[in-house]
């Protein structure tokens, strides 16, 4: 896997069906390293910390791999790296591919793998069309968040090189776990179990399923 993008983004205020949303999903391709930390990456804004940044969502990856899926609906937007607010846009990344926990060396950075991304309206924003945000639960393409084991500056070219395998489940079948109609008992469990994905992630689940569980 390679990085094809670094992508930061300042906070941004639109009017959306008659509302003022203040956003940091507006990012763009920047042609120097971006550093990760702890609970960010450096220079670029978080405007809701309940759901994005933080010690398990520090950094989030989306696939470059997707971008002709969302081309293919959307002919006429314009689509450059960072659309999707990721910071990293990588190439080869597959979500069905990545299980929680994994741990991968990126540029000067060290980080695992916490949980898919759960996307809100703002993608409808971004886009500037409604409907956005369900073709995305449907797609199965929900990026990756990770939490950032050592911190250091990632970029363009830099490889995503997997250094250590965690068995368990992967990003994707997370997601779907989110959005489903039908309980799966095995597949919950293994991920609400799992002391890889992070909390919030975990929260979700067992609301979603607590009648099941």
């Amino acid at each position: 896997m390679e990085i094809i993008s670094t992508n930061i983004g300042e906070a941004r205020t639109v009017l959306w069906h008659g509302n003022k949303i203040t956003t940091g999903i507006y990012k763009y391709s920047v042609n120097h390293p971006i550093y990760l930390g702890n609970e960010d990456v450096d220079n670029d804004k978080v405007v809701d910390r309940k759901y994005h940044g933080g010690l398990d969502k520090a950094c989030y990856l989306y696939s470059a791999d997707h971008y002709n899926y969302w081309k293919k609906l959307y002919p006429r937007v314009k689509m450059p790296w960072g659309m999707f607010g990721e910071n990293l846009t990588v190439e080869g990344l597959h979500e069905a591919e990545i299980n929680i926990g994994d741990i991968f060396k990126i540029g000067d950075s060290i980080v695992q793998a916490t949980q898919p991304r759960q996307p809100c309206f703002k993608l409808d924003i971004r886009f500037e069309s409604n409907g956005v945000l369900k073709q995305f639960i449907n797609s199965s393409f929900p990026g990756v968040y990770v939490r950032v084991l050592e911190k250091g500056n990632v970029k363009k070219g830099d490889l995503m090189e997997l250094v250590e395998r965690k068995i368990g489940i992967s990003i994707q079948k997370v997601f779907q776990l989110i959005y489903a109609k039908e309980f799966e008992k095995d597949a919950v469990e293994t991920a609400v179990n799992n002391s890889f994905i992070a909390e919030s992630c975990k929260r979700d689940l067992q609301n979603k399923w607590k009648n099941e569980l």
